[in-house]
């Protein structure tokens, strides 16, 4: 007995009418900024070997992956991330282009999450990578597109947090750490779980390295972060200390530094796949981030490429869900007028139809058996005119 014909996977869900018309809205937004700052689309298969997700620099879970074999046996997995498969082209197709290489891509990641996480397994997202360039530079011209991308959601708020990947793997490299306890302290770090962070710095007794840990996961906030930043952290991390102050300068010389946070204790989830500046971006409406990037210098090199390079991406579902729930619907508005003719004048409706489309209007013909079926289908769609084809010719009607 079929069990399942009538359910979606855990993590997926179909999009209907006002839920496309908001995800097409997004992507339609991000790639005009993209391609008005002169980035070029690429697009990657859905399908990559396994190995593309398996390297020194970005290792992705077993769970944490959609896994089938090829018809010849080779693993295979669902696209979980687009940077990864744009390193490969570039240590491939694009070897030898001219950098700095700009690039964006619109596509879909399959990425199997915790159940009851909130999170979809399946999802749209667009973003750009930097390829090459001079790093202030390029960190910068991300984060100004990261910031004109926020922008354009026309969110009733949004908010831009910034930090750097290194200040957290320098200052743990100090310490003598288990590969479990580093990766409880990265969870607990992300989480900010000042209890379980506090207990397990504690073993480490009067560590100078231990406790500057402890310190960046509570310095958040505005420039005065990076001020009292200078004060409490070791020799070690105050040359990309004065590097993120500068970034912040010159954001905020855009006139965004309203939008714009210091995080400092900000890691990710990969322990070796940023190498400098990060970012994280958030609407209302949304209780987790939207957009995330940052610089990433050794990713390229495990596909043949020793380049640098930054970016970010987007969750074009979660700002179109946003954007649904400040919008209220009705993104999808019914046609201006439905176009009814009786067995003998359906050639003439049709062409009415696209006479009424020519002119800038829209119409939709109405496949009904009567004239009292299609007004009430007008009535039930919200269609404000109907337009009834005869012999007699075109009768209009207000519904």
């Amino acid at each position: 007995m079929k069990k399942y014909d009538l359910l979606t996977p855990e993590g997926t869900r179909d999009l209907i009418f006002d839920e496309c018309a908001a995800l097409r809205n997004v992507g339609d937004r991000l790639r005009g900024i993209f391609m008005s700052r002169g980035y070029t689309e690429v697009i990657t298969p859905g399908l990559e070997f396994f190995d593309v997700f398996n390297n020194k620099s970005r290792h992705y879970s077993q769970e944490e992956l959609y896994k089938l074999t090829d018809g010849k046996g080779r693993l295979m997995v669902m696209r979980p991330d687009s940077t990864l498969p744009i390193a490969r082209l570039i240590g491939t197709r694009l070897s030898g282009s001219p950098l700095p290489l700009k690039l964006f891509y619109n596509q879909t990641i399959y990425r199997a999450n915790p159940k009851e996480s909130g999170r979809d397994d399946e999802f749209f997202q667009s973003g750009i990578e930097i390829i090459g360039g001079e790093t202030m530079r390029a960190d910068m011209e991300a984060l100004s597109v990261a910031a004109e991308v926020m922008e354009s959601f026309e969110a009733e708020d949004y908010r831009v947090e910034t930090g750097d990947s290194g200040f957290f793997t320098e200052l743990a490299s100090k310490l003598d750490l288990s590969e479990k306890e580093h990766d409880e302290l990265r969870e607990y770090m992300l989480g900010k779980n000042y209890p379980a962070l506090d207990e397990l710095l504690g073993r480490y007794g009067d560590n100078r390295y231990a406790a500057a840990v402890g310190k960046l996961a509570r310095l958040f906030g505005g420039k005065e972060v990076i001020e009292e930043a200078a004060r409490v952290l070791p020799e070690e991390v105050q040359p990309r200390l004065t590097r993120l102050s500068k970034v912040f300068d010159n954001i905020s010389a855009l006139g965004i530094g309203g939008k714009v946070t210091v995080d400092l204790g900000m890691v990710s989830k990969s322990q070796d796949y940023y190498t400098g500046i990060v970012f994280k971006g958030y609407v209302t409406g949304y209780g987790m981030p939207v957009l995330s990037g940052g610089r990433y210098d050794k990713v390229l090199a495990d596909f043949g490429a020793d380049i640098p390079a930054t970016g970010f991406a987007v969750n074009e579902n979660a700002v179109a869900s946003a954007l649904l729930k400040r919008s209220g619907g009705m993104l999808t508005p019914p046609p201006a007028v439905l176009v009814y003719s009786d067995d003998e004048h359906i050639t003439e409706a049709l062409r009415h139809c696209r006479r009424l489309i020519s002119e800038g209007s829209t119409a939709e013909y109405a496949d009904l058996s009567s004239a009292d079926e299609a007004r009430e289908l007008a009535r039930k769609r919200g269609i404000k005119r109907l337009d009834t084809v005869t012999a007699d010719g075109i009768v209009s009607a207000e519904i």
